[in-house]
């Protein structure tokens, strides 16, 4: 400790150790602080990860998300081989993301006190995803939650789904996804979903698969391609890894 005497006779005592101990701490709570306020404000968090999830905010930002990452409005989110990501949402919904995916959050806003303003639209640019709808779209909206598409529009009516955009192929999405037809695949798990082309509008029952070119919507019974691909998510389990808030 060192002891330095001002000009009115008085003393300071100067630790330079304790005052960069407090530094370090100050810094990394303020870090802390920003890190919380970010996901306070955000649309949802990244809660799995396995491989590799990209961000490009909507400012032109780009980076690489890990565990208990914000994701905000405006997001395009890419994940790349052999990558899945499982991203919650305010609504209690949550979306998980195939490999060689793009998704883009056009729209996500839940106010628990303004059901009137619920408002989700995700935008598959290519690839699959698995949706579990949450209370956007079921407090009295039932379109305030809607999946696109290049050549549909998904709503909800149910809770559990899988849509894959195969723009032009589905290779590397899942296993056997290179034998499926370019266009919107979706199966409906649980609950019921709706297929949109803007010309056409069909309910997919659970159980049933609906695939759309952007002309037309052909519904049938059973999985995604006749059940020639393999929809099993490896997420959830040990083996995960992620990073801090970004």
């Amino acid at each position: 400790m060192q002891l330095i005497r001002d000009a009115k006779g008085g003393v300071e005592m100067k630790n330079m150790f304790a005052f960069k101990k407090w530094f370090r701490v100050a810094m990394l709570m303020s870090s802390l602080l920003a890190c919380g306020s970010a996901l306070a404000q955000a649309a949802g968090e990244v809660v799995h990860l396995s491989g590799t999830l990209s961000v490009q905010r909507a400012d032109g930002t780009m980076l690489v998300l890990g565990q208990k990452s914000a994701v905000r409005t405006g997001d395009v989110l890419t994940t790349q081989k052999d990558s899945y990501a499982q991203i919650n949402f305010a609504d209690g919904s949550s979306v998980t993301m195939r490999p060689f995916t793009q998704l883009k959050i056009d729209a996500f806003n839940y106010v628990q006190e303004k059901p009137e303003a619920d408002n989700a639209f995700f935008r598959l640019l290519k690839g699959g995803m698995r949706t579990v709808t949450g209370l956007v779209g079921k407090r009295g909206n039932q379109d305030a939650y809607r999946i696109g598409t290049a050549t549909a529009t998904i709503g909800i009516r149910g809770s559990v789904g899988d849509t894959v955009s195969c723009e032009p192929s589905c290779a590397g999405v899942m296993p056997g996804g290179d034998k499926l037809t370019p266009g919107t695949h979706h199966q409906t798990l649980s609950g019921s979903y709706v297929m949109n082309t803007g010309t056409q509008s069909v309910i997919i029952k659970e159980g049933s698969s609906g695939f759309s070119n952007g002309a037309d919507i052909k519904i049938s019974v059973g999985a995604i391609g006749g059940g020639a691909v393999n929809l099993n998510i490896p997420i959830g389990g040990a083996g995960l890894k992620g990073a801090g808030c970004k």
